[in-house]
């Protein structure tokens, strides 16, 4: 399996995203739910949580960097006007990665005024579909960067043979 286009938790959101919306084809299996959980439990001290309504969140030493979001009038179907509640959120770097993320020519991430100056990107879960196996995998290391302690993350990167900027 190819490894995520990232470079290291400070810098890495805007190579990792600027990777993500490069890609075109469909050349890997489309993403699902399944793969989210895959991918997320298998990065370092990463544990996972299901709400009541067996929603589930991605942890990385007790801190959040991906989840779904509960029903939230900021996310509304805009055929129907109800409430979504599909919609993964994923922690970016920056604003900047946000930006490069939300810009991608296929529409599949977007926010709403709820993380406005936030460093996070949604996605609505059958819109995993649209995405390959390994821009999950981005999204999800991406996430995970940004909330893992330094060594760790720091582990992770030399162990997969990427640089930190």
């Amino acid at each position: 399996m190819a490894g995520p286009a990232v470079a290291g938790p400070a810098t890495c959101g805007r190579e990792a995203a600027t990777e993500m919306a490069r890609r075109v084809g469909n050349s890997s299996p489309m993403a699902t739910m399944a793969d989210l959980d895959e991918l997320a439990l298998a990065m370092p001290q990463t544990t996972k949580e299901l709400s009541a309504d067996g929603r589930p969140a991605y942890l990385v030493h007790g801190k959040l960097f991906c989840c779904q979001r509960g029903r939230r009038r900021d996310a509304v179907d805009p055929k129907t006007g109800e409430r979504l509640d599909d919609v993964l959120m994923f922690r970016v770097a920056d604003l900047g990665v946000t930006e490069l993320m939300l810009a991608d020519d296929r529409g599949v991430f977007f926010t709403t005024p709820h993380f406005d100056g936030y460093a996070a990107v949604l996605i609505r879960i059958p819109d995993l579909a649209r995405l390959e196996r390994e821009e999950l995998q981005d999204a999800v290391v991406e996430a995970w960067l940004t909330r893992a302690q330094k060594r760790v993350a720091k582990a992770w990167l030399d162990e997969h043979s990427l640089r930190r900027d």
